[in-house]
């Protein structure tokens, strides 16, 4: 077996550890008895563990030095190998002992989460997220900075993200988007009441089986369940889960949360798996993962041609709620523009506000401007601020992410630039897909979920985010295609100037 062939073999080792570990976290989410709780945190760090052995493990680390000076291998061999040799450095900041740990902590923490959220008490949940971000503080001097301690954070999601790219980037939130907010809250609204009727829940379901089908989601190779915080997790392209979550009372929940996650989900399939283990079969960062999911939330599932391709699905599902309401009545309803409580509930402009919202808390967290017990004052204050609405509860308000029940701090911001990508991408898209609109209009979405994998999934991590940018849009990251898009399709919505 030549050198190439141990290390991919090595790496799938570690993928099949890895993808484990996302089988028991969303058994633990989905099916877990609440007793169960000790014992998955404990078997969780004993694969943390096992993961964390694997890759700074001293022949592995030879055999990827050895590899960083072989000419003989191919451009994608040296990527894959260059990619992985970032890991390792990462890897080796950590000790065993702190991944154990913070593996127990964060299966704590969830538990805690959950009972917080259901008692709507943040004190319940205050002491491990206390310990959580003592944790992260110690992470991020572990993996070391150059500006503000929360880049190191921002980095393991999105690399060489810089907090102050995320201050300029916000800026033009406040300045551009908000102004352009204001604008739709003074104009004539539109009638939303057909979103919240009551809807019988078994045929929500059979709905967002329906859209994920529509959308290209292979169920040979994932499943939809129910979950309180929809998610979707993968154990290897031919085996990527979601879920979605339903209210009753209101439509537009199952809708998005299904659409949403089948964009992420659809971003998994279509990695190859003969890449399996190796960077080249990863996603690239998470800001690119989230411009699929917005991308087909918001671009392609808010727009009016997807329901005239699917409204009569809904008018025959609910023929009773739906009586009397026209497609483009359907179509205004869904994007009704207005403050709200819930991030994932929010409409696709103010839930900008909500993430910039739980950047600067998360930045004020790291640089220690504020303590873990004034957090819901804190978030709160901010609710007021760029909202305007005062927050009724902690479920509804610092409660409502399981994010940081997960450690997943720097991760919010991703949601924004995942977005602001969608809209750029999804520009390059109509140019290059003949009749993409009519195509959409007519249910066949087959063309543009091709576009999207020759164009970003077939990489894998092999391009940075900025790298698929620019190749295929020809500039970086630019606000203004959002804004743009933002325009161009709430002028006619609510009929003002712009």
């Amino acid at each position: 077996m030549n050198t190439y062939n141990k290390y991919k073999n090595h790496l799938k080792k570690v993928k099949d550890i890895e993808a484990t570990m996302a089988v028991l976290h969303w058994d633990q989410e989905i099916y877990m008895p609440s007793k169960g709780e000790e014992q998955r945190g404990n078997q969780l760090a004993t694969l943390a563990g096992i993961s964390h052995d694997l890759l700074t493990d001293e022949n592995y680390i030879q055999l990827i030095e050895n590899l960083s000076a072989d000419d003989s291998l191919s451009d994608i061999e040296k990527r894959n190998v260059q990619e992985s040799f970032k890991d390792v450095e990462r890897k080796t900041k950590y000790t065993k002992a702190f991944v154990e740990q913070q593996s127990l902590l964060v299966s704590k923490a969830l538990g805690a989460w959950q009972k917080a959220k259901q008692q709507n008490n943040f004190k319940v949940f205050q002491p491990l997220l206390n310990e959580i971000i003592e944790s992260k503080r110690e992470e991020c001097e572990l993996l070391g900075y150059d500006e503000h301690p929360y880049d190191a954070l921002l980095g393991l999601y999105e690399p060489q993200l810089k907090t102050s790219f995320l201050v300029n980037l916000f800026s033009d939130v406040r300045n551009k988007l908000v102004p352009f907010v204001e604008k739709i809250r003074l104009a004539t609204q539109n009638d939303e009441s057909v979103m919240y009727k009551s809807y019988d829940e078994d045929k929500q379901w059979q709905l967002s089986l329906y859209l994920l089908k529509k959308m290209g989601y292979d169920f040979d190779k994932g499943r939809q369940d129910i979950s309180s915080h929809p998610f979707t997790t993968s154990f290897g392209s031919s085996d990527v889960r979601v879920t979605t979550r339903i209210n009753k009372n209101d439509l537009a929940e199952v809708i998005w949360s299904s659409i949403h996650e089948g964009g992420h989900a659809l971003y998994e399939q279509g990695l190859l798996d003969a890449n399996y283990g190796l960077p080249s079969g990863d996603a690239t960062s998470l800001a690119i993962h989230e411009s699929q999911s917005r991308l087909w939330e918001n671009n392609v599932g808010r727009s009016l041609p997807y329901w005239q391709a699917n409204y009569k699905k809904v008018q025959e599902l609910f023929p009773e709620q739906t009586n009397n309401v026209s497609c483009e009545d359907f179509y205004k309803a869904m994007n009704i523009v207005k403050p709200s409580f819930i991030r994932t509930s929010a409409d696709e402009l103010t839930y900008h506000f909500h993430v910039l919202i739980r950047f600067e808390v998360e930045k004020a967290i790291f640089d220690k401007s504020i303590h873990v017990q004034d957090i819901p004052e804190y978030w709160n204050h901010k609710y007021k601020t760029y909202l305007g609405i005062d927050v009724p509860s902690d479920s509804q308000g610092v409660l409502q992410d399981i994010h940081w029940a997960h450690g997943s701090f720097g991760y919010f911001p991703t949601y924004s630039l995942g977005s602001f990508y969608a809209a750029q991408f999804f520009k390059v898209a109509q140019k290059q897909i003949p009749d993409l609109t009519k195509k959409i209009s007519e249910g066949n979405h087959v063309d543009l979920l091709n576009w999207l994998r020759k164009n970003i999934h077939i990489h894998g991590r092999l391009l940075s985010a900025e790298e698929i940018c620019i190749q295929l849009t020809g500039e970086k990251l630019n606000f203004n295609y959002f804004m743009d898009y933002a325009k161009e399709k709430y002028k006619n919505l609510y009929n003002i100037e712009v």
